[in-house]
């Protein structure tokens, strides 16, 4: 029974990873999770400098998930070679760094400094509002997307996966532009837009207003956006969003995802991926599935 899967030239010994900024980098989760048995460690973002984040209240439960306006509050590209790169190496994984900017120069200059760093892959967070075009998130806006993705692509010496944002019209425009840029791969779905007023005190629950919703409730729009993305493109795709057990990543395998990346979930289960790669090869040898591969995409019409 084979489990490993192929991302962008580089083998994985299982299609589970992390989500970035639900798993730190690892660290505070090595108790919990043996990292040698993921597929991947998915870092949270780290930008040029540090990054403060948002005010606080920056969390709000709600049904079926959570918002978070976290505001990508990181300790800086510095602190992440000097601590975080070397505790990874530690571990029989693959490390994929997630990296986050303002403004096309910040991305580049995350990217340059992890040229020479011992990473597999980068995956770009292009959600983060692009300050010198009037707060718009690069990722919702093709001409912006393949733009971005052509220049970070002249400076990565990694694979690059452009994580494409859900708050969008077309989600395959999105993508076929990440993928005209030169894009390696796609991870999506990020989290969706949404809100949470306090009927109480008659005040927003984050003091951001708006924030990211991840969870259960968002699986179904992420399953559907990765199916059709993986009809209008070519480059593999990790999918994520409300992934909560086995059969969730093995629904988005079926729906054309190479790869699964498990995020909220680990805040309410930290053994979750663990237990989701055990799931992942009972369904195999229940099913007789020699080979993962065979369900990439594999979804059929009754």
């Amino acid at each position: 029974m084979n489990t490993k899967v192929d991302l962008c030239g580089i083998t994985l010994k299982n299609p589970v990873m992390t989500a970035s900024g639900t798993f730190g980098s690892g660290e505070e989760y090595s108790e919990f999770v043996d990292l040698n048995g993921l597929g991947a460690v998915v870092t949270k973002g780290v930008a040029n400098v540090p990054w403060e984040g948002n005010p606080t209240p920056r969390v709000a439960e709600v049904y079926g998930g959570m918002l978070n306006a976290i505001g990508l509050q990181n300790p800086g590209i510095d602190l992440f070679i000097e601590r975080d790169i070397p505790f990874l190496k530690k571990f029989d994984t693959r490390i994929i760094v997630n990296v986050c900017g303002h403004t096309t120069e910040e991305y580049i200059e995350v990217v340059e400094r992890l040229k020479d760093q011992p990473v597999d892959m980068l995956e770009i967070n292009i959600s983060c509002p692009n300050v010198k075009e009037g707060g718009i998130a690069f990722g919702q806006n093709a001409k912006m997307v393949e733009a971005i993705t052509k220049e970070i692509k002249q400076h990565a010496a990694q694979p690059v996966i452009m994580k494409l944002s859900p708050n969008v019209t077309d989600i395959t425009e999105i993508a076929k532009a990440a993928e005209a840029g030169g894009a390696d791969a796609l991870s999506m779905i990020n989290t969706i837009t949404g809100m949470k007023i306090d009927i109480r005190t008659r005040r927003f629950a984050l003091a951001n207003r708006t924030g990211g919703m991840s969870g259960p409730a968002v699986h179904p729009v992420a399953v559907r956006m990765v199916y059709q993305t993986a009809q209008a493109v070519r480059i593999p795709i990790i999918g994520m969003g409300g992934i909560m057990t086995a059969e969730d990543a093995i629904e988005m395998i079926l729906a054309g995802a190479t790869a699964v990346s498990v995020g909220t979930a680990n805040f309410t289960n930290p053994h979750v991926t663990a237990e989701i790669i055990a799931g992942i090869k009972g369904y195999m040898e229940e099913n007789q599935v020699r080979d993962i591969k065979e369900l990439i995409g594999a979804v059929h019409d009754r």
